[in-house]
């Protein structure tokens, strides 16, 4: 049929963003002229001509916070080095110091063979029934295949089945809190006790929920304990008295000291077979009413407590922690399998912070008490990284010695250290405790992918460590084990003990017997010169723009040549669409050099913004200490002139730029809440989903007031999943003082739903009653701009052109796109194309403005447009969508698969796996089309298109069998 693929992928385009809290990225960064950059590169050759030491851009940050004398707020008065001793003493970067990292996950030659594979094989172990552990393993194997793709949301759906098909309390206490480290940057309270769980907490990550034994795979569905019954002492307290004892039925006594504890024989010699076997079997004891028990290290107080036990079958809650050891070290003692559960499980429910886990945590190894390890562990687990810092801590966790007292007591896995060291390795990738955790990881690795990962993450370590033989060695058996990317660390390994030769025959191989992809040419790049290295990295680029290392290398090799404006020309290309803190500190340095102070300044305060504790010049120097050398030669502005400034940037849709003001006034005013939530909106516009939530947190960390704090939380709630919570807390919010916020958040979070009339009209009136609050022109365009989107909605284009035309008239830039879109829907689609040209004017080189004019104009226009949107932000998936649709149209079907296959490469995205799986489908390929639409499924297992294709390639390939 002429035109259905394109067809189908104009419906699939969204018609606008209602903007707030999620807006997209309309555009990021607003990068000066290359032709000023350049002039100024020209006066500025002479001064640098001589400066070039060597300094790397790994991006360096350290966690732990500042020393005071470097800190921003604190060092107003020490001395502040001159940029030229500066410059003098650092320099320009230098291209032996930007090597790209190793990745240091799993990274498959094919991607999508990968993702169809780990779906069947989920797929084959449901239909068989396999065992939940079982279960548990290939969704571990899922997270670990999917921490390439780097999609957060994705990761932590992977975390969530392997906890939900979690058989043992082990499994549960590990991923419950990998999970709940995953979101640390949610929750409002991130500090609460390692035994506690806020309303918001999902009940999979519950510690109470994760001590209880048995196969819960329901637990999302289940009522959460701590909600259910949050006052665990209350409840545990009212326990039934065990009876009596029967003086009748006394026929033992044990003598401890002078103390005499009147027994039942058959009671105590029921509690185990050992005691059964000295009380009635052939021992003297059986033949005595009176045994003393003096020596045996255990007191009168607790031989009662063993006595209750079997009369109740429970311990009671008046004895001390110090008694229930001594009868669990008797219940180990003497086998008693009862006894040692209740005591075991008695404990466990006393501990509740790291101070008790310490105090617990050697008794429990030492009498293998299975649960209280767990709830110790637990405590450890949920207390990370913090915990990792204390010695004694460290050893039970790192050390050798530690793992085997761990697996005798039943909690030593693969699981365990997985996850220990991905937190070691984000906290120092270079430290002792991260080598030692890898060592252990690999211990208790089993063949295949969970050996793969261990070597591969111990030999990226060693090579950051510089132990470049035992680097070597690792990424072999990760090779060895069927990691092909491990190739990869082996020869750089060879590289650095300078074997350059042989690195370079290793990744000529893989190129060679492999497809080719863009990472293997830019490793190939390092181990050649001159015009083959450019060409590799020329081709790395086309490959997967992506990549950073060849821009970066582009980048200053034209600033070696004093082409200071081509350098930063060449940066602001992946800058355009992906941010990173080496990348901005790059561009830092050539506007340095241009003695351009100013977007200096601008993106340092950028980076400190993602990164409050980066470190400039490999490390040795605080990014605050060279924002405050370079504040010397820019001039000081009031709150006044950064709120003017402010304006100015944000109407130009310059993200970088209003995040470096914010910074700015954030340094005047570092308690205004408002500006911390402006802060938190600019971050997510540019997918920095931590440090926006970080920000956010701030926001409600310093509000003023209640009815302030409560919007700050909505919206935490919001972007969290808790849409109904986030609106509650907009109410509240509302009944106590109308705002602006309260009512945007309450109408945005209405609006995150399929809207009906009724509805809509409410949405509508909530905004309007939002601008009839005092704020400010900046939120209340954007209030206009939602309000427009949702009249579009409502087919009401007249009222949605006049909020527009108010958005617009305040200067909220993003409406011109909802006003073309309005045009467009009026059937005046020169109009529209004119509309989005005005945007396209205002904010120079934006991809989501040439993306949105593709839809207004003819084909061939289309098509320039979308080229040009690929080439500023190759991530944006539409474009290689629509033109491969419209090669499928003409007939071209091979150009067409190349098309997305080429975006493939790069990006695993389920749109594209399903249009090419559409593709492959209408060639009569079931053997392509069943692939693609099991990597989609596994990236998105309830997509209906996919599903449906999926069956219907399933039933078809079944059919050509029989």
């Amino acid at each position: 049929m002429q035109n259905n693929f394109l067809t189908s992928i104009r419906k699939s385009a969204s018609p606008f963003v209602f903007d707030g809290c999620k807006s997209t990225q309309v555009y990021a960064v607003n990068p000066s002229s290359a032709a000023a950059a350049a002039a100024a590169a020209t006066a500025a050759a002479e001064k640098l001509a001589s400066l070039r030491p060597s300094f790397s851009l790994r991006s360096k940050s350290i966690r732990q916070q500042p020393n005071p004398a470097n800190n921003h707020h604190q060092h107003n008065h020490h001395h502040t080095p001159s940029l030229d001793s500066l410059l003098s003493t650092f320099g320009l970067p230098s291209i032996d110091l930007i090597d790209p990292s190793i990745d240091p996950f799993l990274r498959p030659i094919e991607p999508v063979d990968a993702l169809s594979s780990s779906f069947r094989s989920l797929s084959a172990a449901i239909s068989s029934s396999a065992s939940s552990s079982s279960l548990r393993d290939i969704h571990l194997e899922h997270h670990s295949l999917l921490r390439g793709i780097g999609d957060s949301k994705l990761l932590r759906r992977a975390l969530r089945s392997a906890r939900l098909h979690s058989p043992d309390i082990h499994s549960k206490i590990v991923l419950s809190a990998w999970l709940r480290f995953e979101r640390r940057e949610d929750e409002l309270e991130p500090f609460i006790s390692p035994v506690s769980c806020l309303p918001t907490s999902p009940s999979i990550e519950c510690p109470r929920s994760a001590l209880s034994p048995g196969y819960a795979p329901d637990a999302p569905f289940d009522p959460c304990p701590c909600r259910c019954n949050p006052d665990v002492s209350a409840s545990s307290s009212v326990q039934s008295r065990p009876p009596d004892l029967n003086e009748q039925d006394i026929d033992l006594w044990f003598c401890i000291g002078e103390d005499e504890i009147p027994c039942v024989r058959s009671r105590i010699a029921a509690l185990s077979k050992p005691l059964s076997t000295l009380l009635y079997g052939g021992f003297a004891e059986s033949r005595r009413e009176h045994i003393n028990f003096t020596h045996n290290g255990i007191s009168a107080r607790a031989m009662r407590a063993i006595e209750a036990f079997t009369r109740g079958g429970s311990l009671l809650n008046d004895y001390p922690p110090d008694i229930v050891l001594e009868v669990l070290a008797f219940a180990n003692r003497f086998c008693c399998e009862a006894l040692k559960a209740a005591c075991d499980s008695k404990l466990a429910s006393i501990v509740r912070n790291v101070e008790d886990a310490l105090l617990f945590i050697d008794y429990a190894l030492e009498e293998s008490a299975y649960l209280l390890v767990a709830a110790c562990l637990q405590v450890f687990l949920r207390e990370l990284p913090r915990s990792l810092q204390k010695p004694e801590i460290n050893v039970i966790l790192c050390s050798p010695e530690g793992r085997e007292q761990l697996a005798m007591a039943g909690h030593s896995s693969f699981v365990l250290y997985y996850f220990l060291s991905q937190v070691a390795m984000e906290e120092d990738i270079r430290s002792n405790t991260t080598v030692m955790l890898l060592e252990r990881m690999g211990e208790c690795a089993a063949p295949g992918w969970q050996k793969q990962l261990a070597m591969h993450q111990l030999g990226c370590v060693m090579l950051e460590r510089a132990e470049y033989k035992d680097a070597q060695k690792c990424f072999e058996v990760a090779v060895q084990e069927g990691h092909a990317y491990s190739l990869v660390g082996v020869a750089r390994a060879k590289y650095k003990k300078g074997h350059k030769y042989s690195a370079y025959k290793l990744l000529n191989c893989m190129i060679s017997e492999h497809t080719s992809y863009g990472w293997m040419y830019q490793e190939r790049s390092l181990y050649c010169n001159g015009k083959e290295k450019m060409t590799d990295l020329s081709m790395a680029t086309e490959l997967d723009p992506t990549l950073s290392y060849p821009y970066k290398f582009r980048a200053v090799t034209l600033a070696e040549e004093d082409k200071i404006g081509a350098a930063v020309t060449e940066i602001n290309k992946i800058l355009g669409f992906m941010v990173s803190t080496d990348c901005l500190e790059l561009r830092a340095w050539f506007y340095l050099a241009l003695g351009n102070y100013e977007m200096a300044l601008r993106d340092i305060r950028a980076i400190l913004t993602l990164d409050p504790g980066y470190m400039m010049f490999h490390g040795k120097m605080h990014g605050d200490q060279l924002m405050d050398a370079l504040q010397q030669y820019v001039q000081q502005l009031d709150m006044a002139d950064c709120w003017m400034q402010l304006y100015d940037r944000w109407s130009a849709v310059d993200d970088i730029g209003s995040l470096a003001v914010v910074h700015q006034m954030l340094a005047k005013e570092p308690e205004n809440s408002s500006l911390r939530f402006r802060q938190s909106l600019l971050l997510l516009r540019l997918n920095c989903q931590k440090a926006a939530m970080h920000s956010l947190r701030m926001a409600r960390n310093h509000s003023t007031t209640e009815h302030e704090r409560l919007i700050y939380e909505g919206w935490i709630l919001y972007d969290t999943g808790h849409r109904k919570e986030g609106l509650a807390k907009a109410e509240e919010s509302i009944a106590l003082q109308r705002s602006f916020e309260a009512f945007f958040l309450k109408a945005y979070a209405l609006a995150d739903t399929s809207l009906d009339q009724a509805s809509s009209s409410q949405v509508i009136q909530l905004l309007e009653q939002a601008n009839s609050c005092a704020s400010d022109n900046l939120r209340k365009g954007q209030a206009h701009n939602n309000m427009g989107s949702v009249y579009v909605d409502s087919d009401m284009l007249d009222e949605a052109k006049e909020c527009y035309m108010k958005a617009l008239y305040i200067k909220h830039t993003r409406a011109h796109q909802g006003l073309a879109r309005v045009y467009y829907l009026k059937n005046q689609k020169k109009a529209a194309y004119d509309e989005m040209t005005k945007l396209i004017e205002k904010a120079i080189n934006n991809a989501s403005a040439y993306e949105k004019r593709s839809e207004y104009c003819d084909r061939d226009m289309a098509r320039a447009d979308l080229n040009m949107a690929t080439k500023l932000d190759p991530l944006r998936t539409y474009p290689y969508r629509y033109r491969a649709a419209v090669l499928m149209d003409d007939h071209k079907e091979e150009e067409a698969i190349a098309e997305l296959s080429r975006a493939l490469s790069f990006k695993p995205d389920l749109q594209l796996l399903h249009l090419r799986a559409a593709f492959y489908d209408s060639m009569g390929k079931s053997a392509a089309t069943l692939r693609d639409c099991e990597a989609a499924l596994c990236i998105e297992p309830d997509h209906a298109d996919s599903l449906e294709l999926y069956n219907k390639a399933r039933a078809r390939a079944s059919n050509q069998l029989t």
